[in-house]
């Protein structure tokens, strides 16, 4: 019997007989590592994801082969579970939307949708500055080249990205000039793009929150990362560059954010922050993140976890960071040989070796180059013996620092 859920609803506590189901749509390591902390608690999953040989099927027990907007599979999955959440935000609010018409969605599709479309999230970001006490960097909509032609001076150098779909530095370009951003803009095909001042940026961090449907909301420590072509390289945790007062600000403006959105669920905020200290808030995923994934070994609730206890009602869990952390992102570079394209298996027995590393493999069938393959997580007693296990780690796999 399916059941259903209002805002008076208890808890769906996880049970073996009958099982307690819940749905993610998306099949990467994402779903993969939320099915792993659902079935931790007694939870079933089922996955949504019209690829057949995905990370998150490996193990979730049950896999609707089939698009993210097929109604059938949709109406399949939503007589199957008793809360649906995503794995990735480019996922259609509209089948969200259709899903909560009978079980509970987190987050909401209207969050999801905000996400989708970087002027919308500046948008919000605006919006919500009294609260936040942030803003996005200046920018304007580029929708034509007729746009193009009414850019102040004084947002070049700037960074051309994508409205739609750009994600690990897919769909941007970095301009200094009108010239090249018209040049720029004719690559992108003529889609929607959003030009963002350069700012003099000192680092990045990001800040995990997730709030409960009863209001509750609960902060991560500061996470600072490094990014390489666009894509995570590192996160280090505690940030050790971000001061207490700045650490505070953004840790205020996430709740704020969160607040506002009525979210529900796990959300990641990216900030940058410049070289007088002050913050910028960048973009959002409302979802469980990349620089999140130390969490698992790191904290006391890792961040998959903590979105099934907001999927189910559940309270949040605690967020206290036990052991200082850093985190290598894995991209599938590392299984070519230096200078070539032949293909050999990294040195995982010398990883595992090194006290404190943790090997977390997302269980994809090919390596390829920039494609995300897995993470080690490095804990130590101090941030500083972390930070020695991935510089050793990085010589085993010929990454250089």
């Amino acid at each position: 019997m399916k059941q259903t859920l209002n805002s008076n609803d208890a808890a769906f506590i996880p049970a073996t007989t009958p099982a307690t189901w819940l749905g993610v749509m998306g099949g990467g390591q994402l779903g993969r590592m939320f099915a792993h902390a659902a079935q931790a608690l007694g939870y079933k999953v089922a996955v949504l994801e019209p690829a057949e040989d995905c990370p998150a099927a490996h193990v979730a027990e049950r896999h609707l082969l089939a698009d993210y907007d097929d109604e059938i599979a949709l109406a399949e999955l939503a007589a199957l579970c008793v809360a649906v959440t995503t794995e990735f935000e480019n996922v259609s609010h509209h089948s969200l939307a259709f899903l909560a018409e009978s079980i509970f969605i987190a987050p909401k599709a209207a969050c999801v949708s905000i996400a989708q479309d970087r002027i919308a999230e500046k948008e919000f970001f605006t919006q919500c500055s009294a609260q936040s006490k942030v803003l996005p960097a200046p920018h304007k909509l580029i929708a034509s080249m007729a746009d193009i032609d009414n850019v102040s001076a004084d947002l070049l150098p700037g960074i051309l990205k994508t409205v739609r779909l750009g994600y690990d530095g897919k769909g941007q370009a970095r301009v200094s000039s009108l010239e090249e951003l018209r040049s720029a803009y004719g690559e992108m095909n003529g889609v929607q793009c959003v030009l963002e001042k350069m700012l003099p940026l000192a680092y990045e961090v990001s800040v995990l929150v997730a709030r409960g449907a009863d209001g509750a909301a609960v902060v991560y420590p500061i996470a600072e990362n490094v990014h390489r072509d666009g894509i995570l390289f590192t996160t280090t945790v505690p940030g050790p560059n971000i001061c207490a007062d700045a650490a505070r600000d953004a840790q205020d403006a996430a709740r704020a954010i969160v607040a506002q959105l009525g979210y529900v669920g796990v959300l990641c905020i990216e900030f940058f922050v410049l070289k007088d200290g002050s913050l910028v808030v960048n973009e959002m995923a409302p979802r469980p993140h990349n620089s999140g994934h130390y969490t698992i070994d790191a904290c006391i609730t890792s961040q998959f976890a903590q979105q099934v206890r907001a999927m189910a009602r559940m309270p949040l869990g605690d967020v206290r960071q036990h052991s200082p952390a850093v985190m290598l992102n894995i991209l599938g570079d590392v299984w070519f040989a230096p200078e070539s394209e032949d293909m050999r298996e990294p040195a995982w027995d010398q990883i595992t070796a090194l006290p404190g590393a943790v090997l977390h493999l997302y269980g994809k069938a090919e390596a390829r180059r920039a494609r995300k393959m897995g993470h080690i997580t490095f804990v130590a007693p101090t941030l500083a013996q972390a930070q020695a296990q991935l510089a050793a780690a990085c010589v085993i796999l010929g990454i250089a620092l």
